[in-house]
């Protein structure tokens, strides 16, 4: 019975990768589940092998078993079939240039049991205002050379978290040549819009003034958000007008943040309202300009810098919705552009690279990188 009773609780859980999280907690669990499925196919196989010692309900839990088991490795399914896909639908949106050398794949089952060294970075003094300051932590290119610098914009629903968010891709991008920035920003309810925006500019300034001893090739910025920082990055580079931020990457930002308020997150995940309400200063009835203000969404034009999209379609967090509407308006404005659509992912499925969604977003980002970036072979 206790066999039986385990196996139906796997079950359960592994329908987590689905269905969207019902709650908070159980989101947490979804990432586990949907980038760490090997932890609970072992656990099931693991019960399953019981049944020649049990008896007494073993046929009705080997069946819930072998089903859980499906379950489980529908992400890893899944990630094949679009790992099939879609180095031609990057080249065919981004153009032969993201082509990457080597023999590069999207997708591999045995990557998901390695382990990612870490560079190591120096955190470094950006900006000092009146009443706070802020760093940057900086993972220079191994490349040795002058490279690109990536600019990474933590998540936290702007008013929590830090440079030290998810430093597995950082590492990465540096192993592969390209400098990375990640920064921290004035933080809400303290801090509104457009203050992240503004540290960014802030930021820029600072490494452009450093270029030449952090081997920074000026010509060349990314800006890359998760989540709520994903929304700093988008809002910055199509409201800044620089010309030397060659791109953006959105990891499930929230684009649309007036639709966004109209739409909110089921109350036992988060209160989106009140999160975005903490950000923007009031309620959309009281500042409907700042959250018009503070949408992405409103300023991508024919001039806006190529951009990807990475977003999963079971994220309770943010709407997959708001890549759906940013992938519409870019196309509309002719911006060149790729959106990498991830089935089972839920918000947060980079939490690892070497997960499925972290494995093909990671491709992504680096065939992106390659497309609007010069950087030195």
């Amino acid at each position: 019975m206790v066999r039986l009773t385990l196996l139906s609780l796997l079950f359960a859980i592994s329908l987590l990768g689905l269905f969207g999280a019902p709650t908070y907690h159980l989101w947490k669990l979804a990432v586990g589940v949907t980038e760490f499925p090997w932890v609970f196919i072992a656990l099931t196989l693991t019960l399953l092998s019981l049944a020649a010692w049990v008896n007494k309900y073993s046929l009705a839990g080997t069946v819930v078993g072998v089903i859980t088991l499906i379950v489980l490795l529908l992400p890893i399914v899944r990630a094949n079939i679009i790992a099939g896909d879609i180095p031609s639908q990057i080249t065919s949106a981004l153009g032969p240039g993201s082509i990457l050398s080597g023999n590069s794949h999207p997708f591999n089952v045995y990557k998901m049991f390695g382990s990612t060294k870490m560079v190591k970075y120096k955190t470094l003094p950006y900006v000092t205002y009146a009443d706070t300051s802020l760093t940057l932590d900086y993972y220079p290119s191994q490349s040795h050379q002058t490279a690109p610098c990536v600019i990474v914009v933590h998540g936290g629903s702007w008013s929590n978290d830090d440079s030290k968010e998810l430093p597995e891709l950082n590492s990465y991008l540096s192993k592969h040549g390209y400098n990375v920035a990640s920064i921290n920003y004035r933080l809400a309810p303290k801090y509104k819009n457009p203050a992240p925006i503004q540290d960014m500019q802030v930021a820029l300034k600072f490494l452009r003034a450093r270029a030449t001893d952090l081997k920074i090739d000026t010509n060349n910025f990314v800006l890359l958000g998760r989540s709520a920082g994903a929304q700093i990055a988008l809002l910055a580079a199509y409201t800044l007008h620089d010309k030397n931020i060659k791109g953006v990457i959105d990891f499930y930002g929230p684009a649309d943040m007036v639709w966004g308020y109209s739409a909110p997150t089921k109350p036992l995940v988060m209160d989106s309202r009140a999160v975005m309400e903490r950000y923007l200063g009031g309620t959309y009835k009281q500042v409907p300009q700042n959250y018009v203000a503070s949408s992405p969404i409103e300023f991508v034009s024919r001039q806006s810098p190529p951009t990807l999209i990475l977003h999963g379609a079971n994220d309770v967090l943010v709407a997959y919705e708001h890549s759906r509407r940013l992938n519409e308006k870019l196309q509309q404005n002719g911006v060149k552009h790729f959106w990498l659509r991830l089935p089972w992912a839920t918000h947060g499925f980079d939490y690892t690279i070497k997960g499925p969604g972290g494995q093909l977003s990671t491709y992504a980002v680096e065939r992106f990188l390659k497309a609007v970036t010069y950087k030195p072979e």
